[in-house]
């Protein structure tokens, strides 16, 4: 009962931490090497005893054994954290964690203040992580000392508290008191369906497959769950819970095949992170070690090793692995992301061959690999269908040892079928229904009929004309004016007799001033053209002696060319006067790569700030008006105590307005605090704006001392 109980806390914790936390090459020697690099210790050992886990769990899944370089300062650390009564939960839980690898402590020693510590934080808790350290703290307990009653209380209490932390789309909150919810923390809970309500559960199952409607993806079936934590992080924390809720008795999620095999995608493409918890994330959710007979659906994929010939091996899996489990289940995970890579081989006799593994690089089982179809670049039909590869028992590969008549060389799309050869093993693995890899054939291009000529521009014919051997250099001497054209024409045949177009095909003309011009050949790749009376400006009027060189490159083509094949005596008309010159080539032609001048920026001159002396006296230039205006007003303050008469000034609306805006323009003179240049202009829209007004209010004071005059 008891042990039932706790497997069950530790799913539904596994789950709900996943979900709120916000081509391809397997596992091999360079993730070994590279995670040597990565999980370094510092004097020995970690900095915290969640890293020394990280690195410990990703080094054992890789099979690299490290232990003894740090077991002495990393066990002295788990000791010191079990035997302290104010060890956090966080503490504490990965304290029990490192020591489930390193076994520092064992038996039935075990800390009695850590044991009450986690029963006491399951009571407690609030923190969504706070369950899971405790929980699975208490699971790690009763895992590695014997001896102990591992007891919950209320178990259906317990899982309430921790579903009321649960969103209607599957996210999780971390408290009750956060609103925002994120993938990560989809948890880790391990329930008992002794003690719990299986209706209870069958809310969560349906809550988690929820998870799934927010799924990212990409155009290849890559898919995987975004967060606030990243993407690796967060996808690695669901692929936990999932695993952790489908390993509990009497629990199965019934997850799409495109689903396992799109998150194992993502994380077979990543490559190799440089960093430790990417590192740790993408290992730990790809290798999960699963130990009983209940049935976990999980995706490691296989990798092909296309080889023909001396051809290039690239790696490309598909093949997902799925292992069983019913306990606490982990899974390390690698990625190695190669979205566009062809696998190169050689159009001859020899057989195409194809590795199947599991993701860690471990032995596959029995397997019949087919090559469904060879479809060719450009070409609507498939030129191989439904051709199974033989088994070599010694070499461990699946070869095709026999092509069509009409393959040829070129660009294609491998589809290939995986099909397990045991009912057994489709409990144990899941496969893509077709994996399609793209492939480049190689081969040995024949070329013939090469000549070279020099045409009549008028009528085209045939002034001078050789043949060439393209295969080597060659010492043709030809000569022209800029009334004729240049023909250089060729035949490119594949292996079986057809007709090739290579990707590249340039002519390069190198004037022996070193001035070089390089001309495209058409797609056809037949035959060039080039005609020099459109060609005179572009070769800068240059007369003289020009070598001729073709390239021809194709990435199905194994004998690309570089061939010298002569000179031509070119006879162009003089410069004008206003053409472009030709530019100047360096001494040395591999200065060019050389280092450039350094660039030094030229910063404008501070400008030139006056005496400090001047500076004052302008600021009680200033200050004197403003500190007369204060005077005055106090004057006129004054006055008006006294008695003094100011109702000449106007009452009127349109006369006040126009002798207000007169003293606010001399006011606003007075504040122009601009350099000479700047004041002329204002002070020349001032100038107008106080005319009008300054002739309104004194208008209005003439016309009032008229009327008292008159009366």
């Amino acid at each position: 009962m008891a042990g039932g109980l706790v497997r069950y806390l530790v799913l539904i914790l596994a789950v709900a931490i996943c979900g709120a936390a916000s081509l391809f090459h397997p596992i091999s020697n360079f993730h070994r090497s590279a995670a040597l690099d990565v999980f370094v210790p510092v004097d020995g050992s970690y900095k915290s005893l969640e890293e020394a886990y990280e690195a410990l769990k990703t080094l054992e899944i890789l099979g690299v054994d490290r232990k003894s370089d740090f077991k002495s300062a990393t066990c002295e650390n788990v000791v010191e954290v079990l035997a302290s009564p104010s060890s956090t939960l966080k503490d504490a839980f990965f304290a029990l964690s490192v020591n489930g690898i390193m076994r520092c402590k064992s038996g039935e020693d075990v800390p009695k203040d850590i044991v009450s510590k986690l029963q006491a934080g399951v009571k407690d808790a609030k923190l969504l992580l706070d369950f899971y350290y405790s929980v699975r703290g208490l699971v790690l307990v009763k895992e590695q000392f014997s001896g102990n009653d591992i007891s919950f209380g209320d178990a259906e209490a317990i899982f309430l508290s921790i579903k009321a932390l649960s969103q209607s789309d599957g996210r999780w909150r971390y408290s009750s008191n956060n609103p925002e919810s994120s993938s990560f923390a989809a948890g880790k809970l391990s329930l008992s369906k002794l003690l719990i309500d299986q209706s209870l559960i069958q809310t969560l199952k349906t809550s988690i497959l929820k998870l799934f409607d927010s799924i990212q993806k990409y155009d290849d079936g890559t898919f995987y769950f975004d967060g606030s934590e990243g993407p690796i992080s967060t996808t690695a924390s669901v692929i936990r819970g999932l695993t952790s809720f489908a390993a509990a008795e009497s629990t199965r999620l019934n997850l799409a095949v495109d689903n396992i095999v799109g998150l194992a995608k993502f994380f077979l493409g990543v490559g190799i992170p440089g960093d430790a918890k990417d590192f740790f994330n993408q290992i730990d959710a790809l290798a999960f070690e699963l130990s009983d007979t209940r049935t976990v659906r999980l995706t490691v994929t296989y990798v092909f090793h296309v080889k023909y010939s001396e051809g290039l091996a690239v790696l490309h899996p598909r093949i997902l692995n799925k292992m069983m489990a019913a306990k606490m289940i982990s899974v390390r995970c690698s990625t190695h992301l190669v979205s566009s890579i062809y696998c190169h081989f050689s159009a001859k006799k020899e057989p195409l061959k194809v590795k199947v593994s599991t993701v860690l690089g471990s032995k596959a089982p029995a397997l019949n690999v087919n090559l469904a179809q060879a479809l060719c670049s450009g070409s609507k039909g498939s030129v191989i269908n439904n051709q199974e590869l033989k088994f070599d028992a010694d070499s461990a590969t699946y070869f095709l040892d026999s092509f069509p008549k009409n393959f040829d060389v070129g660009k294609y799309t491998f589809v290939f079928e995986i099909l397990l050869d045991e009912l057994a093993h489709e409990k144990v693995y899941i496969t893509e229904a077709q994996t399609k890899v793209p492939i480049a054939a190689t081969g040995a291009i024949s070329i013939e009929n090469a000549e070279i000529s020099v045409l009549d521009s008028d009528v085209g014919s045939v002034e001078s004309q050789k043949k060439l051997d393209l295969t080597k250099d060659g010492a043709v001497s030809l000569s022209a004016n800029h009334l004729q054209k240049l023909r250089l024409s060729y035949q490119l045949t594949t292996p079986p007799g057809h007709v090739f177009k290579p990707h590249q095909a340039f002519i390069k003309l190198k004037h022996e001033s070193q001035v070089e011009h390089v001309f495209l050949v058409k797609a056809s790749g037949k035959k060039s053209e080039l005609d020099f009376l459109g060609l005179v400006e572009k070769l800068y009027y240059l007369s003289g002696k020009y070598e001729i060189q073709l390239t021809i490159g194709d990435a199905s083509m194994e004998n690309s060319l570089l061939s010298n094949i002569g000179h031509i005596e070119l006879d162009l008309p003089e410069r004008p006067e206003k053409a472009p010159r030709p530019p100047l080539q360096p001494t040395d032609p591999y200065s060019r790569y050389g280092p450039k001048a350094e660039i030094s920026h030229i910063f404008r001159v501070p400008e030139k700030l006056p005496a400090k002396q001047l500076s004052l006296v302008f600021l009680g230039l200033i200050v004197l008006p403003f500190t007369g205006f204060l005077i005055g007003v106090g004057l006129l303050s004054l006055l008006t105590r006294l008695g003094v008469n100011i109702k000449s000034f106007p009452s009127l609306v349109g006369a006040a307005t126009s002798a207000l805006l007169f003293h606010g323009g001399i006011g606003a003179v007075l504040l122009l605090y601009l350099d000479l240049f700047t004041t002329l202009k204002a002070l020349s829209l001032l100038g107008v704006f106080l005319l009008f007004v300054g002739h309104s209010t004194l208008s209005h004071l003439a016309s009032a001392s008229n009327k008292l005059k008159s009366a």
